[in-house]
């Protein structure tokens, strides 16, 4: 069965009565969220704990009589058929697997699209009816109602991806009810969101100024986040980009001031630097789905080995 996967964060009725979720998609954060979701409402159903496993492959459970409940995470769907799900019907727990989008997994995924317990949940970046389904959902937790000027200025402006619109609505409703305004809320949202991607544009520079620029704007985890997703989308226009006129097409319009050095950065690039382009966002996308954050010290070494390949 297919389920919205925003049901799972913002339905109160939504229950973990399935034995296992097959998470999968292209929009990490969001993945990361109905991930821990899931363990967060069957931990208030039952006593759990949770136990990583990169796989089922000759998967045994060493559980005694007396022990409590698991929920199993699986880094990778390796090894899936019908029958090795059918040798984890028996576990007591549940079975959580986290797998990117890929041409591979999608027999995979028929499996469990199929399965009558299980549940397939794709994660796929926000559209503007996800933006209003979650604005929705924070006004009522909130109690609060939106000039409607201000509640479509939130839905246009509001990222794509679900950690940053969630940030941005945090620091939002943590404002005074009447500093809620359209003016100090396009303030608050384009300084933190210019301030932040514009540390891309110091890739250029000297260590010592990058760093400087980094400990001046990144301040938390939730900074970092924000800057990676930042870094990761001009990353991407670079690797997915056919030639230099199929990348500036897709430089968007309000960069039109960075356009020059956009396109010079994308010079730099040849097929085998974008190979290792490609090996330091996974790594780093790695570290995202193991940890659910990146530090500060390993996004400023993001940050810094984006430099050494780009100018190597």
């Amino acid at each position: 069965m297919r389920l919205e996967p925003l049901s799972v964060i913002l339905d109160k009725n939504f229950k973990v009565e399935k034995k296992f979720y097959f998470i999968s998609g292209n929009e990490v954060t969001l993945i990361q969220k109905i991930k821990s979701s899931i363990i967060e409402k069957y931990k208030k159903k039952e006593k759990a704990v949770v136990t990583t496993i990169e796989s089922v492959n000759n998967f045994f459970d060493m559980g005694g009589l007396f022990e409590e409940k698991k929920i199993f995470v699986v880094n990778n769907c390796k090894g899936v058929e019908e029958k090795s799900l059918d040798n984890l019907r028996s576990v007591d727990g549940i079975f959580i697997f986290v797998q990117e989008n890929s041409q591979k997994i999608k027999k995979i995924k028929n499996i469990f699209l199929k399965d009558k317990d299980s549940l397939l949940i794709d994660c796929y970046e926000l559209d503007k009816n996800s933006k209003i389904k979650i604005l929705n959902y924070f006004l009522g937790s909130k109690d609060l109602i939106l000039e409607k000027d201000l509640y479509w200025f939130l839905i246009e402006k509001l990222d794509s991806k679900f950690a940053l619109v969630e940030d941005s609505l945090d620091k939002i409703f943590k404002l005074n009810q009447k500093d809620v305004t359209l003016l100090n809320i396009r303030k608050l949202l384009t300084a933190d969101d210019s301030s932040k991607e514009k540390i891309f544009f110091f890739l250029l520079k000297r260590n010592k100024e990058i760093v400087g620029a980094y400990r001046e704007v990144i301040i938390n985890v939730s900074d970092v986040n924000d800057l990676y997703y930042y870094c990761r989308f001009f990353c991407q226009l670079i690797i997915d980009s056919k030639n230099e006129e199929d990348y500036t097409k897709k430089i968007p319009i309000y960069l039109f001031r960075e356009k020059s050095f956009l396109i010079d950065i994308y010079r730099k690039y040849n097929s085998k630097k974008k190979i290792f382009l490609l090996k330091l966002l996974s790594s780093t996308e790695r570290v995202l789905r193991k940890e659910g954050s990146l530090s500060l010290a390993s996004g400023l070494r993001f940050l810094l080995n984006l430099k050494k390949i780009t100018i190597s």
